[in-house]
């Protein structure tokens, strides 16, 4: 490796056969996969109806297979520019700990053992909507949007936005108004949460020819493009309320943590470094964990006095 560039010979050199536990494990994007599962669980919980513990287990289990799984398909697809961000240089395929074409078969199998469980065990809309979310995520965004235009994670950020919807079909085997609210939440809250992410890691994007937009659009775009999304969300975060889904205490935390978001926004738009694009990206972790935290508690609380 030179000035942080891995030549063909090293990309392309024999993987340990096999790699470790911990190896596979970092293949599934553990951090992203949690967020994803809890998103996923809310939607069991706010949903109308009752599940059997076991089946709502079983569900969100299948939601976490199957976005790990195509967490390791990513993986396996970007290996190439992987191998030249310090942010995701250290993963087990630029590493030479898993060889690409287990990464990829891993994946695979996990993918369809995940949907086919899902439809088996819960119904086959819940199972349908968690295959649209793993193609959309592989075929859409990794190994399209991404490398090709500045709106990938606009778009792209659909994938992750499935889950409540996913876990709200286990329940019900539909789709609603609420299910597609929750979904929304989740699409509108990817871009600001993705850009201030890409504003301090710039270089890295930069450097692989990801067309991220502070790389096409510069910064001070992208910054104007954040604010009008946290903007969007401030209302659309409380549509829960209004749906019946979410209480006052929903509404009142919806509001707080919008604001606290739009905050975050401007000050990010105000400032000429980036530390406060690494606060907002910290806080938007927080901000979408609350409010589902909220939703749940909401419920669970209700159901335990009923």
């Amino acid at each position: 490796m030179t000035d942080g560039v891995i030549d063909n010979q090293a990309l392309n050199s024999p993987a340990i056969a096999g790699g470790s536990v911990r190896d596979y494990v970092a293949l599934l994007k553990p951090r992203v996969m949690s967020l994803v599962v809890f998103t996923g669980f809310a939607g069991l919980v706010v949903a109308p109806g009752h599940i059997h513990p076991l089946l709502a287990a079983v569900a969100v289990l299948c939601i976490a297979i199957a976005s790990g799984a195509a967490g390791a398909i990513n993986m396996w697809y970007d290996r190439d520019i992987d191998a030249l961000m310090d942010r995701t240089i250290n993963r087990p395929i630029p590493q030479g700990r898993v060889p690409a074409e287990e990464a990829l078969a891993f994946g695979i199998i996990l993918t369809i053992a995940s949907v086919a469980l899902m439809g088996l065990a819960l119904n086959w809309v819940a199972a349908g909507l968690l295959a649209l979310a793993s193609a959309f995520y592989i075929f859409i965004y990794t190994m399209w949007l991404k490398r090709s235009t500045p709106q990938n994670i606009v778009i792209g950020g659909a994938a992750g936005a499935f889950p409540p919807m996913i876990g709200w079909a286990a329940v019900t085997g539909d789709v609603s108004l609420a299910s597609i609210v929750l979904f929304a939440l989740i699409f509108f809250w990817t871009p600001p949460h993705f850009w201030a992410l890409a504003i301090f890691r710039k270089l890295d994007y930069q450097h692989a020819g990801v067309p991220m937009l502070p790389v096409v659009a510069g910064e001070a775009e992208t910054k104007k493009q954040m604010l009008i999304y946290t903007l969007i969300l401030l209302p659309l975060a409380t549509t829960p309320y209004f749906l019946g889904v979410g209480g006052l205490a929903y509404l009142a935390g919806s509001i707080v943590l919008g604001l606290l978001f739009v905050a975050s926004a401007i000050q990010v738009l105000r400032s000429q470094d980036h530390k406060p694009a690494k606060r907002m990206f910290a806080f938007s972790i927080l901000y979408l964990f609350l409010l589902f935290a909220i939703l749940i508690g909401e419920h669970l609380v209700a159901g335990g006095v009923a």
